[in-house]
C-alpha cells in the first residue's frame, strides 16, 4: 500500500500501513500533502491488532539511551529519541487517534515548536479563540454554539509558540465535528477556560493563575525533567502573550459577547 503524505503544523509526516482500516482512518481525517514527500520530519510505521480496547488513559513511558516507548493498554509507540522515525502498534481507530497525539505532543516538544491543548478553537473576525477545559466541560459543545464561525479544532488544538508569535495550526486531532476553517492557520488572541454556568461572565486570570490552570489542559506523557521544563517555558511565554479567562458560559451563544 502506498504510503500517506501529509502535513500537521509545519512539519511533513510519511505513514505506512498494511491496514485498509486504519489507512481509510488516516485519509479521512489527515489532509494529503504530495509535497510531503520530499523532506518527511517524522516517518511512522502503523500496525494494527495490538493489546486489548481502552481501558484507562494510563501510559508508561520508558526512555533508554536510544529510544523512548509509550505504551498503554490499546497502544505501543516505539521512537528513536528524535522522534523521526517511529512504529506505532494499535487496537483499533481510538487508540490510533491517541496514540497519534501522545506521538506528535512529544515530537512538538522535542523540537520546542509548541504544544497540543485539549481545547476547542473558534475564528472570529480572522483571530483564533481557545476553549479549553478538562472532559465534559463544554469544548466542543462551545464549538458548536460559535457556528456559523469557523472552526479550528474541536478536542485538541495545535499551538505554535515563540516569542515572535502564537499561531493556532488546523488539528487533524478531532472528536467529532468537521474542521471549517479554510486556511493552515490563525493568530491566537484569546483563551477560555471553561465553566457551564447559568449566567455568562469572563473573569480576566493573571498570568501565573492562567499558566497552573493550563499545565492540566497539555496533552503529554513525561518522565524527564528536562521536556518539564520545556513544556513549562513553553506554558510561561503563551501566558505571557495572550490573555486567558475563566469563562461561564449558558448553553447559547450569547457568550460570544464577552469576546468579540
Amino acid at each position: 500500500m502506498e504510503p500517506i503524505l501529509t502535513t500537521i503544523g509545519e512539519y511533513n509526516i510519511q505513514i505506512v500501513c498494511q491496514s485498509d482500516s486504519l489507512m481509510t482512518w488516516i485519509q479521512r481525517n489527515f489532509p494529503d500533502n504530495v509535497l510531503a514527500k520530499a523532506n518527511p520530519d517524522l516517518f511512522i510505521h502503523l500496525i494494527e491488532g495490538y493489546g486489548v480496547p481502552f481501558v484507562d488513559y494510563n501510559v508508561e513511558v520508558v526512555k533508554t539511551t536510544s529510544n523512548i516507548s509509550f505504551h498503554r493498554a490499546d497502544y505501543l509507540i516505539e521512537t528513536d529519541l528524535d522522534y523521526h522515525h517511529a512504529k506505532v502498534s494499535v487496537h483499533n481507530e481510538l487508540a490510533l487517534k491517541h496514540a497519534l497525539m501522545n506521538l506528535f505532543s512529544s515530537f512538538l516538544v522535542c523540537r520546542q515548536w509548541g504544544l497540543i491543548i485539549h481545547s476547542s478553537c473558534v475564528v472570529e473576525q480572522g483571530k483564533a479563540h481557545i476553549f479549553a477545559g478538562h472532559s465534559g466541560a463544554g469544548k466542543s459543545t462551545a464549538a458548536k454554539l460559535s457556528s456559523p464561525r469557523e472552526l479550528l479544532s474541536d478536542e485538541a488544538t495545535l499551538v505554535k509558540i515563540s516569542p515572535n508569535e502564537i499561531v493556532v495550526y488546523n488539528s487533524p486531532f478531532r472528536s467529532e465535528l468537521d474542521v471549517t476553517h479554510a486556511g493552515a492557520y490563525c493568530q491566537l488572541a484569546s483563551i477560555q477556560l471553561l465553566k457551564q454556568s447559568q449566567t455568562n461572565s469572563r473573569t480576566s486570570m493573571g498570568k501565573s493563575s492562567g499558566l497552573l490552570h493550563l499545565m492540566d489542559k497539555v496533552f503529554y506523557w513525561t518522565q524527564d525533567p528536562e521536556e518539564t521544563r520545556t513544556i513549562m517555558n513553553l506554558l510561561a511565554i503563551l501566558a505571557e502573550a495572550i490573555p486567558i479567562y475563566e469563562l461561564r458560559f449558558q448553553k447559547n451563544d450569547t457568550f460570544w459577547e464577552l469576546i468579540s
